[in-house]
C-alpha cells in the first residue's frame, strides 16, 4: 500500500525533491499562509521544520515557525515572512522536501512519487503504459496509467490501487508494477 506522505501532483518533476504542498494565499495580516497539503494526514506537512519554497523558478529554504489546522485546511507562518504583502509575493509557491528527509517506510509500502513512471504490465505480460500519477477517491487510491508507444493500445486507464487484488508486484529496481487487470478495461 502506498504512503501518501509524499504525494506528487501530476507533472511534478523535482529530481531530488518531492512536492509536499503549496502556499495558496495569505491568511491574515501578519504573513501567515493558507497551505494546501498533499500529505496524508494533511497535517503531516507540519512535521517538517524546514521547507524548500519554489516560486517562479527560484528555491529558498524557509523555517516553519508555526502551523495549525484552521477550519478544513491548514495555515502556517514561515521565518522572515512578517506581512500580508510578503505572503502575497509567495502565493502559489510549492513546498518541497528533499527525498532523503522522508521517513523510511516498511517493506511493501511506497511513496506515491516512487510509483510515478513505473511501467504497468498485466500478469500475462501485456504492457498498459506508465503510471502518470495517483489520486484519492475516498474508497481507494487510483493509478492513472498513460498508454504510450510501448503499450498495447495507447489508452489511458484508471486502475484502483488495491494491493493483493489488482496490484500484484511492485519492483522499483526493475521499474515495473505488475497488475491483475484486463487490458480491455
Amino acid at each position: 500500500m502506498p504512503s501518501d506522505a509524499a504525494k506528487q501532483p501530476a507533472g511534478a518533476d523535482h529530481d531530488d525533491h518531492v512536492v509536499l504542498g503549496k502556499l495558496t494565499s495569505p491568511y491574515g495580516v501578519k504573513g501567515w499562509f493558507k497551505v494546501y497539503s498533499y500529505t496524508s494526514p494533511m497535517e503531516g506537512i507540519l512535521d517538517y521544520p524546514e521547507w524548500v519554497i519554489e516560486h517562479r523558478g527560484q528555491r529558498t529554504i524557509r523555517r516553519l515557525v508555526q502551523g495549525r489546522r484552521q477550519g478544513r485546511g491548514l495555515v502556517a507562518s514561515l521565518e522572515d515572512v512578517d506581512s500580508k504583502e510578503q505572503a502575497e509575493s509567495l502565493a502559489g509557491a510549492q513546498v518541497l522536501l528533499p527525498k532523503g528527509a522522508l521517513p523510511e517506510l516498511a517493506a511493501g509500502d511506497y511513496y506515491w512519487y516512487q510509483l510515478q513512471g513505473l511501467r504497468v504490465v498485466t500478469l500475462e505480460g501485456v504492457d498498459l503504459g506508465r503510471v502518470d500519477y495517483l489520486f484519492e477517491t475516498g474508497a481507494n487510491d487510483v493509478l492513472v496509467v498513460k498508454g504510450d508507444e510501448k503499450s498495447v493500445d495507447g489508452k489511458e486507464r484508471l486502475l484502483p490501487f488495491l494491493p493483493d487484488e489488482v496490484i500484484r508486484e511492485t519492483d522499483l529496481s526493475a521499474g515495473t508494477l505488475t497488475v491483475d487487470w484486463d487490458p480491455e478495461f
